[in-house]
């Protein structure tokens, strides 16, 4: 019988070894996962600190008594530390157990996902001062902050704004410090701008093009030491970005590429016969530039995870890349891209245009409307559409979907202007803002 052996057991290592065994039942099937949960959607811990998901617990999909039930051995704090590619054999410590055992494969996963990037600064090891990846880091903040008055936030990218609200829902003051010249840096800057308003009005203090030079305290951290001056803090949260976690695989001689992620062709193999990476341990493919892409995110890691046990099972399945679609809520408003920014499509030596303008997300005489904002990014004379970026309230910045999915398909300023989109009072303008920008575009 054949052996499917997985390396982490979140979101694409589990998502392989589910599919893989439904396309193949008489595969055997074993998950290795570090932490004490398999199956979880770490994108939720923000809202589990901020309290609105109640329990840890919530987050996780499927129990491994649940994937027993379908044959899948799914092993919690088992760390793979070593891996005989020659020899199809892998080294596991039980940490619990403080015992190591051998294991054998056929077919390997490395679905290992990314590990926070920690500044090496004087007072990191203080007690008070986390990174937020795994359930375990939620628990310890959510514990800490009984007894925490004031936030730092190290970092203004989507986890740390999204760190900032749930923050200031447990009753904290808050301050953010980007090294960057605005929060959201990855976005252009008339959504940046909107999104340091957003922050400020709600409580938020923001202190851009700042480096944090220290951490202070003796035994627990008492302030953060910036460029700017000393911020006294009782929590720090360092979100200054993640890594795709590649040490284990490097060391059996797996392939990285450029982007310092895995390299994996369509079918997420790797450049050893038999090995798959899947999830933020492995590249993509940007649709628009055809370029090796690294885009860490929970749907894209199910994907990857979905068409590599696809693939080991026996089927037909590719993972042709992605637009770098994401979504962020940020306290009352709701920030979302596609594509390239205009900065980026500047940077790829792209012909570029673009159109920003603000509307209202519901006809004008109906309660409870709210400011909408639109950028399109598009190309110079052809008038492909290169990308998008939406700053909404609540759900209407969903529209992003549609504007991805006429940038899979290589679909233009026109074909948008040409859209018939769903009108009503409630939910639209008669003019949807999407129709809006490609007119003005146009």
């Amino acid at each position: 019988m054949s052996r499917l052996v997985v390396i982490g057991g979140v979101a694409a290592g589990m998502s392989a070894a589910a599919k893989a065994k439904r396309e193949n039942p008489d595969l055997e099937v074993v998950a290795y996962e570090k932490t004490h949960f398999v199956s979880y959607g770490a994108c939720g811990l923000p809202y589990f600190i901020a309290g609105e998901v109640p329990r840890v617990e919530d987050l996780v999909a499927r129990t491994p008594e649940q994937f027993k039930k379908q044959g899948i051995t799914a092993l919690t704090r088992h760390e793979v530390v070593e891996v005989d590619y020659e020899n199809r054999t892998l080294t596991v410590h039980a940490l619990d157990e403080g015992r190591t055992f051998t294991d054998r494969f056929d077919y390997l996963v490395v679905a290992t996902g990314a590990r926070p990037v920690v500044p090496e600064l004087s007072g990191v090891g203080l007690k008070g001062v986390f990174t937020l990846r795994i359930p375990e880091d939620g628990l310890a903040i959510r514990e800490w902050i009984e007894s925490a008055r004031r936030a730092v936030i190290v970092g203004g990218g989507y986890v740390g704004l999204e760190m900032a609200e749930a923050f200031r829902a447990r009753g904290l003051g808050v301050t953010v410090v980007e090294a960057e010249d605005r929060v959201m840096p990855m976005a252009d800057p008339e959504v940046s701008d909107q999104l340091a308003e957003v922050l400020t009005k709600n409580g938020v203090e923001v202190v851009t093009g700042t480096r944090v030079t220290a951490l202070l305290g003796e035994d627990r951290v008492t302030a953060v030491e910036t460029t700017a001056g000393r911020i006294e803090a009782d929590l720090v949260l360092i979100s200054v970005g993640i890594r795709p976690n590649v040490d284990l695989a490097k060391s059996f001689g797996v392939a990285l590429g450029p982007t310092g992620a895995i390299r994996v062709d369509e079918q997420l193999r790797t450049n050893l016969e038999g090995v798959f990476a899947a999830g933020d341990v492995a590249e993509s493919r940007h649709l628009l530039t055809g370029e090796p892409y690294w885009l860490p995110l929970g749907d894209v890691a199910n994907k990857h995870g979905r068409t590599a046990g696809t693939v080991i099972g026996g089927g037909r399945a590719a993972f042709k890349g992605v637009l770098g679609s994401t979504i962020t809520k940020v306290f009352d408003r709701t920030v979302a891209m596609t594509g390239l920014t205009e900065a980026a499509a500047r940077e790829k030596g792209l012909a570029v245009r673009s159109v920003a303008i603000r509307s209202r997300n519901r006809a004008h005489y109906m309660p409870g409307g709210h400011p909408f904002f639109v950028k399109l990014v598009y190309e110079a004379g052809s008038g492909r559409l290169l990308g998008a970026q939406i700053v909404g309230h609540g759900n209407d910045a969903l529209r992003i979907d549609a504007v991805a999915a006429l940038i899979h398909k290589g679909a233009t300023v026109e074909d948008l202007r040409a859209l018939d989109l769903a009108y009503a009072p409630p939910f639209s303008p008669v003019w949807d803002p999407l129709l809006v920008a490609a007119n003005q575009a146009k």
